[in-house]
């Protein structure tokens, strides 16, 4: 139990709703989407979950940018467009990768640059900029190549393992009685 709070509180969840109001300057984009950063700490890791929709036209590029207050804008923080394997040429999709916080890959070199020009003086940047409430998610389109949604990240809780261990509990008891069932329709229908 000990191990499991202590990492626990080395992980940090934020989120971000992206529309073209949200931009800088704001647009009227129909555009929505939604992303989900979580910060391990204990594993130097970073996990980007995004589902957008409805854009206008086809996405050019796709990153965090940091590190500005709200409503401010900033220089890209990760890679140039787009994160590896982001869908580019599209109007909705989704994406889920884990980045390593201490690879020079996650980063844009010049986001290095700035913070000090080394991977670990980025890391540290971005994730106090993250959750400084200072770092926006935003999805470039070849009709808004300055962004057509962004979101900024905000923090959002984390389920407490006791969650976890609740729900596993449950889903056992599910399993159980579905094989308590079909083991009661396996009788019913044996000849006696």
């Amino acid at each position: 139990m000990g191990f499991a709070s202590t990492a626990h509180s080395q992980v940090t969840n934020h989120t971000a709703t992206m529309s073209g109001p949200n931009e800088a300057p704001p647009n009227s984009s129909p555009g929505t989407g939604a992303a989900t950063l979580l910060i391990n700490e204990n594993f130097n890791e970073i996990r980007l979950q995004v589902d957008f929709t409805g854009l206008t036209a086809p996405t050019v590029a796709a990153h965090i940018h940091c590190c500005t207050p709200p409503p401010g804008t900033a220089p890209a923080a990760t890679p140039l467009p787009a994160f590896p394997d982001f869908p580019l040429g599209v109007t909705s999709g989704s994406y889920d990768m884990t980045f390593d916080l201490l690879s020079p890959g996650t980063y844009n070199p010049a986001f290095i640059e700035a913070a000090g020009g080394t991977v670990a003086l980025a890391a540290t940047e971005l994730v106090e900029g993250i959750r400084a409430g200072e770092a926006y998610f935003n999805i470039h389109t070849s009709a808004y190549p300055a962004g057509e949604i962004r979101g900024f990240l905000v923090a959002a809780p984390i389920p407490e393992p006791a969650t976890y261990a609740m729900w596993g509990l449950g889903l056992v008891a599910l399993a159980g009685a579905g094989r308590w069932r079909q083991r009661s329709s396996y009788k019913a229908a044996r000849p006696a």
